[in-house]
């Protein structure tokens, strides 16, 4: 007889209690399809990382005495979630490789800091870490890697969490000018070549075509196996080792899957993307919207860097803002008034239908924002979860536009629709038919009405 279960094992044959021995490989595919899409979602960080380090080493040119700097709205276009004002200062390195890694920070505004791949943060630099924007020697080290006998006290020490890591910085300055000088005044070099380092070059995307988006198929696994080579195994990992190893995934051997597991591992990233937007765009986290009458929710939804909740570790959450963003920080949720930054995002309108590319809406953003520094609201593409790739090359709109136009009573009103609308481009962003989008309100240095939420943000509201 045939099983009573449902789904891909309904025609799995039963005799008597056990199966007939002819409907196994049925059930050994469908476990190992399950054990694809239970690591598509686990590894969804560290791919995302490996995925962007390929493009600057391999697209840009860039090796590990760079720097990449994105400037203009291109740039930024393979960049998930971006900010599409502010300037990002960033680079990749395998510290396997380099060795002990000396980050040389001048004195000034800058904000930055060092994460792992599963990008959980190491540290901050800058103006919110130690040297408190006066600059200074750091030395980055693996984990289980000893300080150097010849250290000395120049140096601040971050010992990582796992052996690749990203560096990144913003400049503060408002001024481009000395802006530009600081990003030049970075130095990144291996601790054994301090005597003679070589120069630290600033590269730039070009306005090259650049994907930062986790691949998809096969490309997805290939990515995953390639730095796993590399990186050390935390031990609350070793369960989905052993599921990547039942997958042609093993640490000192090559990835050869055969037709049947390529076939299962395609499917299994398709799943797992699937699951991973349900899980990002229609979170079931236990937050809820921010107001309990608006379609706005904290976009993070991280406890901390350590990815670790109250008795257990942040599997989908971790999913979750991985998926639809890259980096995190302590900074990035905010619980100081006017300290830090807070990520709300929306991506449903008030009516919970997601946010279609073809109508037109309208934000209303009342007087008060609680920002002390900015705030913008910021479209991006629900497929790349990048930019959106409009035709104005303009994503967002926001406080620090100059020629934007605020309210009699203080108030602004932002449209978001595929052409321009009657009130003029000037509060408008360009939205692309055929294609869904989300935003994010992003504050810097929220203040008390924001944390008390005496303030409220209006929905996206068809027009």
């Amino acid at each position: 007889m045939t099983s009573s279960l449902p789904g891909r094992l309904a025609d799995v044959e039963i005799d008597s209690d056990i199966p007939v021995r002819s409907s196994l490989p049925l059930i050994f595919d469908e476990l190992d399809y399950q054990l694809a899409c239970q690591t598509y979602l686990w590894a969804l960080p560290l791919v995302s990382y490996a995925q962007w380090k390929t493009q600057h080493y391999d697209v840009f040119g860039a090796t590990s005495s760079d720097l990449v700097r994105y400037l203009s709205y291109r740039d930024r276009l393979g960049l998930i979630t971006a900010n599409a004002t502010t300037p990002y200062i960033l680079n990749f390195f395998d510290l396997s490789e380099t060795g002990p890694l000396v980050i040389e920070l001048p004195a000034g505004p800058t904000a930055g800091g060092v994460s792992d791949f599963w990008q959980r943060e190491v540290g901050a630099m800058g103006e919110m870490g130690p040297d408190r924007g006066e600059g200074g020697k750091y030395v980055i080290l693996a984990p289980d890697v000893s300080e150097p006998e010849d250290l000395g006290r120049d140096f601040r020490v971050l010992r990582s969490s796992g052996v690749n890591i990203m560096f990144g910085f913003r400049t503060l300055d408002p001024d481009p000018a000395r802006a530009d000088a600081l990003v030049k005044s970075v130095r990144i070099y291996p601790f054994a070549e301090r005597e003679h380092p070589a120069p630290t070059r600033i590269v730039s995307p070009d306005g090259r075509a650049w994907s930062g988006d986790q691949p998809r198929g096969l490309d997805y696994w290939r990515r995953l196996h390639a730095i796993y080579q590399t990186e050390v195994v935390d031990e609350r990992d070793r369960f989905f080792l052993a599921m990547l190893k039942q997958l042609g995934i093993e640490k000192g051997k090559p990835f050869e899957p055969d037709a049947r597991l390529t076939r299962i591992l395609e499917h299994g990233a398709a799943a797992g993307e699937l699951m991973a937007q349900a899980n990002t765009f229609a979170k079931r986290f236990d937050q809820g919207s921010y107001w309990p009458d608006r379609a706005w929710e904290l976009a993070i939804v991280l406890d901390n860097s350590a990815q670790r909740g109250d008795g257990y570790d942040e599997l989908l959450e971790r999913a979750s803002w991985f998926y639809e963003a890259v980096s995190f920080s302590e900074a990035m949720k905010s619980t100081t008034p006017g300290v830090g930054q807070a990520y709300l995002g929306s991506y449903t309108d008030g009516a919970s239908a997601w946010l279609d590319g073809g109508r037109d809406y309208a934000l209303h953003v009342p007087a008060g924002v609680p920002a002390t520094l900015f705030w913008s609201a910021t479209v991006y593409d629900v497929t790349t979860r990048c930019l959106i790739d409009n035709a104005q090359q303009r994503g967002d709109r926001g406080s620090r536009d100059a020629d934007l136009v605020v309210n009699d009573d203080g108030s602004v009103d932002l449209y978001f629709g595929p052409a321009e609308p009657a009130e003029g481009p000037t509060n408008w962003v360009q939205t692309i038919p055929g294609r869904h989008w989300f935003s994010y309100f992003r504050l810097y240095g929220p203040t008390e009405s924001y944390f008390d939420r005496t303030w409220k943000l209006g929905d996206i509201t068809p027009r």
